[in-house]
């Protein structure tokens, strides 16, 4: 089993920054771990994901140049920089873990724990 935990959701004005964290208990520290997001009336889509190392990051193109995923394995934490925040950001934001394979997954389905999410508004 492992809980996750985010935080570091809020309000900001487009062009701000947030950073969100998400940490990690239960079981070791799983290798590949992602965030999604999911904005009201539509589906939980991708954003990013870090393998152990944190030498393979992958983005979603929409995000790309603005985020920035990073993880502290010794803390069993990850960490989403969201700079330059664009009102069509605001969504609720998920942490999740991938127990299996090596690769970073795009798909919600790959993952197997997920964090309560935490809110993302971007005020226009």
């Amino acid at each position: 089993q492992v809980h996750l935990v985010e935080s570091g959701g809020g309000l900001v004005q487009a062009g701000g920054s947030l950073r969100l964290s998400c940490a990690a208990s239960g079981r070791s520290f799983s290798p590949i771990m992602g965030w999604f997001r999911q904005a009201p009336g539509k589906e939980r889509e991708f954003v990013g994901g870090i393998n152990w190392s944190g030498g393979n990051i992958l983005y979603a193109d929409d995000v790309k140049g603005r985020f920035t995923i990073s993880r502290d394995n010794a803390k069993n934490s990850v960490f989403l920089q969201m700079n330059s925040l664009k009102p069509e950001d605001t969504a609720v934001y998920y942490c999740a873990a991938k127990l299996s394979g090596t690769w970073i997954g795009r798909n919600r389905y790959e993952y197997d724990y997920w964090g309560q999410g935490t809110q993302v508004t971007v005020s226009s």
